[in-house]
């Protein structure tokens, strides 16, 4: 994982154990998400882009924060403006 859950947490500002299972999964959610942005299917690849952590923990946060009513569209534009220059052509 390129960010941890408790990196994850102190950024959340979550203090508690309750949601570290959620939490963890939404890490990897957005981390596939981010890798499918990137255009690749290699995790060192998301971790040596340069906004490859912060996108992820964008990705995270709006999910985590959103769960009810994520606008999954604008959440793309804003990981496609972070990840776009080191996007890949193709697949």
């Amino acid at each position: 994982m390129i960010v941890t859950v408790e990196e994850m947490k102190n950024y959340l500002r979550v203090d508690f154990e309750d949601d570290d299972m959620l939490i963890e999964s939404l890490i990897t959610a957005g981390e596939k998400q981010c890798m499918d942005i990137l255009r690749t299917d290699d995790e060192n690849e998301l971790s040596e882009c340069q906004n490859g952590k912060i996108a992820v923990m964008f990705t995270v946060a709006y999910l985590y924060e959103h769960r009810e009513e994520a606008d999954h569209h604008a959440m793309d534009m804003t990981l496609r403006a972070l990840l776009f220059g080191s996007r890949k052509e193709g697949f």
